[in-house]
């Protein structure tokens, strides 16, 4: 009697660990794609306008707001740009990272209701080129997210214009 040979199968455990294999590759695909969809302007781009001075211009994210990633103390942070923000708002959490130091306590008030913090100052802070120093900011313990509220203690000293979906930035003469 001749026996048959039956194909080589793969075991469960190999076959389990392929499964997690592509279930992590798609997860870092898919996290990549998320995170583009959130900021839209990771590299920011860099332009000369007609006058010859250089701006920059910002696209809305999904939900209309304008995210970009850019720099406190040279160290990479993402900006929510917020003209109802009086300063530059950082997280407590963002703040450690960045070894901010605490200065006064102030009530702050926001769409979360009422929260502690501390007034700081910036010793750099830029946006794709536009680079300021000495900016006063705030250390915020009521914010739980990770992005940085760009307010108007950095933002009031800027030109702002908005087409539709695109804001063009630059520093005026």
């Amino acid at each position: 009697m001749d026996k048959q040979q039956n194909p080589p199968t793969l075991n469960t455990f190999t076959m389990v660990l392929i499964w997690v294999g592509l279930l992590v590759i798609a997860s870092f695909f898919f996290d990549d794609v998320l995170e583009k969809i959130n900021n839209p302007n990771q590299t920011i781009a860099i332009q000369i306008n007609d006058n010859g001075k250089r701006e920059i211009t910002l696209r809305q994210n999904r939900q209309g707001h304008y995210v970009a990633t850019g720099q406190i103390n040279h160290q990479n942070v993402e900006f929510l740009l917020d003209t109802g923000a009086t300063y530059v708002a950082i997280p407590e959490h963002l703040a450690n990272r960045l070894n901010l130091k605490k200065g006064s306590a102030h009530n702050t008030i926001t769409a979360n209701g009422t929260s502690t913090s501390f007034m700081t100052t910036l010793d750099s802070i830029s946006l794709g080129d536009i680079e300021m120093h000495h900016v006063p900011a705030s250390i915020s313990q009521g914010m739980q997210f990770d992005a940085v509220l760009l307010g108007m203690s950095f933002l009031k000293h800027l030109k702002m214009t908005q087409h539709g979906k695109i804001l063009t930035i630059s520093v005026p003469d």
